[in-house]
């Protein structure tokens, strides 16, 4: 590889104007393939196979009027006080110019669903006094009835009475008078009587069967009446327009669920909402629909590239110099970026993952060009030519970058290792912008470097070519003690900030977490304040029945139901939305007590999922959807797949390392510090994020739980970026030990002979992540924070201080590796030392470009003659006078 690198930089060298125009022949089609390919960016994170996404699947083939996502505008006036005629109308004509956007199902104003609420309320009132006045009614006939009752009874008494009366005296009289024509008559009126009688009966018995069909109708209305009262009970606390009258909820109703709304639709509404001129009255709108796509570069992020640009010209002092790391991190950006973008119509893009390519490729695409301008600097200042230096360096350093650089790409590339369709995608297109930064690095740099000449050196730099002086290296090793105090110190340090991660928990941004001005806050703020917390996630709890139920069953189950769920702890209101169109799914609105990413909301979900109903039918079971059960949803599976992640990358760590430096123990203390590493970086995102500590530094008003997918991200970033301090400096310990340097002192002499270097990429690093942390998106601000603290710790903590520290410990047992296992392992060469003892840039660079074969002498009088003699601090080795590696 370090051959075929030297080979690159020479030729880049060479046809220097070939390689500009190749890389911006690609930048311009990668930019003509984005103008052609590209497709929209989507704000919202899911992840295929939820609980959530399977209900809303069932919902959308069988509850089609219940499918499709929910987006909220608040309407408050300006006064606080309540609504207007005239405003209520704005309001209204606002929301049904929405309705007419694609992808929007219908709107919903506030008012006219408070209107029917508190009718329903106001009909169960007024159903209720017609009830009584009915049953009033029927008692009055029941009354009636019986008194006709007792009289038909008391006619009934006299006319048996005047029977048995006749019927004695015709047997007295004897059977002469019985037949007689007055006798006749007799029998003729009581039998007309008893007619009368038996008519007046039937005419009783009948206005009973009637009185008590009108009681069944009667208490059947009773009890739909009571059924209806019952659910409004549920319901009582959800309200689309507040106690005071001075806020309304509108609710836009999509076609698709919330997270595929298309980003246009979601675009107009905010557009149309900031533009509305509704006299006394502002709109706010909520995070499911304003959440949009934050800009790749803001005030913050320039910031820090600036100050990047800062630190390059301290350290090399030359402003030409200090333009082409940044020249050749935004060339690489813009092409990896472009390049990506340009499948984003086949694969769904999240907002973050193109801000991810950016950050990564900006901190990367800079060191990796310094790493080569430096060495490419150091042996120009030595005397070498300018395309032998540029060769070698690349050879060398380019070697150490791309080696670097695959770390960081296998470790973000084993995100798809997670089997979630974003984190693997965020992965990807990180490594493609890493991949990038290296193919830069390592020609269009170079090609940079010999269009410049010697002019990378300043005037004064270019008089003293050969003639740089002796370059001290430590010869005694550092105090044991100091080692020791070093690393309990650092370890108890780093523990400490760390402790603060064992109370992370892991969320998604609501609108609490915009900036305090944006619509999404205010709306957040607004719906807290006057409807309650729960109202900015509620949930939506779908009952599949045993089996389907009759029409006339829906209200009753509802209840049965709607009562089971209001028996949760924090569930402050339930609201039916309806059955499904065969009756055997029933769904509910479920208002929690806290909001949505609270901790009593995510012990709401778990047991509504746990809880079962029985009705006549048998068990109901229940499902949740909505995007508070969303965003539980995907930080469960992300914090579950997160261990498998965490011990693919350790053990990667370790693999790479033993074949790198050949050893047991080093790969070891490597990994224990970037665990270190990222539970201190862990800790300080909780501290900041979470419980709010320097909240107004870092512009946290209202903390939170932190981002789902942002540990996972930081272990696999930080793990390539650790791996590169790591090399940069113990390779240097190792080289200095192969060349005879006891080992103590080959720590110190490693360190000294990278920290300068190490110490600018860190800051640069660490400048281009931190501008992050001030941009305009919640999502990206601890994704910034994340990153800049973890390099921070890394760098300076770990690798300068812990690492040196350990190493010094161990002293020769830091090298030990069992010889079977030393024969096996394949020579890595990551700093190309084998190419540079083939080109040692006397002169054989000089021959290769005359025109500075003046200047001084070669790399090798540079290198061989710094090192004094070491102070023995262990046995000495057998080998020859440590190298000092710029």
């Amino acid at each position: 590889m370090a051959g075929l690198l030297y080979r690159l930089g020479r030729f880049s060298a060479r046809r220097h104007w070939l390689v500009i125009i190749a890389w911006i022949v690609i930048m311009g089609i990668a930019g003509l393939t984005y103008s052609l390919f590209a497709g929209t960016i989507s704000s919202s994170i899911t992840i295929p196979n939820t609980k959530t996404s399977q209900v809303q699947d069932e919902l959308a083939d069988k509850f089609p009027s219940a499918n499709g996502g929910n987006g909220t505008l608040v309407f408050e006036t300006t006064d606080g006080k309540a609504f207007t005629a005239t405003q209520k109308a704005d309001v209204k004509d606002f929301l049904d110019g929405i309705a007419d956007l694609d992808g929007v199902k219908e709107v919903r104003d506030g008012f006219t669903t408070q209107d029917q609420l508190d009718e329903q309320r106001q009909k169960i009132v007024d159903g209720r006094q017609q009830i009584a006045d009915g049953q009033a009614q029927i008692d009055q006939q029941k009354t009636q009835l019986e008194s006709g009752k007792q009289q038909i009874e008391q006619a009934q008494t006299q006319l048996d009475q005047q029977r048995a009366q006749a019927e004695a005296q015709a047997q007295a009289a004897g059977a002469a008078a019985a037949s007689s024509a007055a006798a006749q008559a007799g029998q003729q009126q009581l039998a007309q009587a008893q007619a009368q009688i038996d008519a007046q009966q039937q005419q009783i018995t009948s206005g009973q069967q009637q009185l008590e069909q009108a009681q069944q109708k009667l208490d059947d209305q009773e009890r739909q009446l009571e059924q209806g009262s019952d659910l409004l009970d549920l319901s009582k606390d959800i309200r689309f327009v507040s106690s005071n009258g001075a806020a309304s909820i509108g609710t836009v109703q999509f076609t698709k669920s919330t997270f595929e709304v298309p980003q246009e639709t979601k675009q107009e509404i905010s557009d149309r909402a900031e533009s509305a001129k509704l006299d006394g009255v502002d709109v706010y709108v909520s995070n499911d629909i304003a959440q949009g796509v934050p800009s790749i570069l803001g005030p913050g992020e320039i910031v820090g590239v600036v100050i990047a640009a800062l630190v390059l010209f301290l350290m090399l002092r030359t402003i030409i110099g200090a333009a082409i790391p940044l020249l050749s991190a935004v060339l690489g950006v813009g092409v990896a970026t472009l390049a990506s973008l340009s499948f984003s119509s086949l694969v769904e893009f999240i907002s973050v993952t193109p801000v991810l390519g950016v950050m990564l490729g900006l901190a990367v695409g800079i060191d990796y060009s310094l790493f080569i301008l430096n060495r490419h600097r150091t042996q120009l200042k030595a005397g070498m030519g300018v395309h032998e230096s540029i060769g070698l360096a690349n050879g060398t350093s380019g070697n150490a970058v791309v080696f670097a650089g695959t770390t960081v790409i296998v470790a973000l590339l084993a995100l798809n290792i997670t089997g979630i369709p974003f984190l693997g995608l965020m992965g990807t297109v990180g490594a493609v912008a890493v991949l990038f930064a290296i193919l830069i690095a390592t020609s269009f740099t170079p090609a940079l470097l010999s269009l410049l000449g010697m002019r990378i050196l300043r005037k004064k730099e270019r008089q003293q070519i050969g003639h740089t002086g002796a370059v001290q290296v430590p010869n005694k090793p550092m105090s044991t003690w100091r080692a020791v105090i070093t690393l309990v110190a650092g370890v108890a340090v780093l523990g400490t900030i760390a402790l603060p991660a064992t109370q992370m928990r892991l969320g998604l941004p609501t609108g609490a977490s915009e900036a305090t001005d944006s619509s999404q806050y205010k709306a957040y703020k607004a719906l807290e304040d006057e409807f309650g917390a729960g109202q900015n996630g509620p949930l939506l709890v779908v009952a599949d029945l045993p089996k389907a139920i009759a029409k006339d069953d829906v209200t009753a189950t509802e209840v049965t139901i709607g009562q089971a769920l209001a028996k949760n702890d924090d569930v402050e209101a339930v609201l039916p939305i309806g059955a499904s169109s065969d009756r055997d799914i029933i769904a509910f609105q479920v208002k929690p007590a806290g909001g949505p990413d609270s901790v009593s909301t995510e012990t709401l979900v778990k047991d509504l999922r746990e809880q079962t109903v029985q009705t006549d039918d048998g068990r109901v079971t229940l499902g949740v959807a909505g995007n508070a059960s969303a965003n539980i949803d995907v930080s469960e599976k992300l914090a579950n797949v997160l261990p498998l992640y965490l011990v693919v990358v350790v053990g990667l760590s370790l693999i790479i390392l033993i074949i790198v430096f050949r050893s047991f123990l080093v790969p070891i203390t490597a990994t224990a510090g970037f665990i270190l590493s990222v539970l201190a970086s862990f800790g300080g995102l909780t501290a900041i994020y979470q419980f709010g500590w320097l909240g107004s530094v870092f512009g946290v008003h209202d903390p939170a739980p932190i981002l789902s997918f942002l540990p996972i991200i930081e272990i696999g970033i930080l793990f390539g970026l650790a791996m590169d301090y790591q090399l940069f400096l113990v390779s240097g310990m190792r080289e200095a030990y192969a060349h005879g340097a006891s080992a103590k002192v080959a720590v110190q002499r490693g360190l000294h002979a990278g920290r300068a270097v190490v110490t600018a990429a860190a800051i640069i690093m660490i400048s281009v992540f931190a501008g992050f942390i001030f941009s305009e998106s919640s999502t990206i601000k601890p994704i910034g924070f994340g990153l800049a603290f973890g390099v921070l710790v890394d760098a300076f903590v770990v690798r300068m201080l812990l690492i040196p520290a350990v190493m010094h410990l161990l002293g020769t047992s830091a090298w030990w590796i069992p010889k079977w296992l030393d024969r096996i392992l394949p020579d890595v060469d990551v700093e190309g030392a084998k190419l540079e003892r083939s080109h040692p840039g006397d002169d054989r660079g000089h021959r290769a470009e005359p025109a500075v074969a003046g200047a001084g002498a070669g790399t090798g009088a540079h290198r061989g003659s710094h090192a004094a003699d070491v102070e023995p601090d262990a046995n000495p080795h057998d080998g020859h006078t440590p190298t000092h590696r710029a």
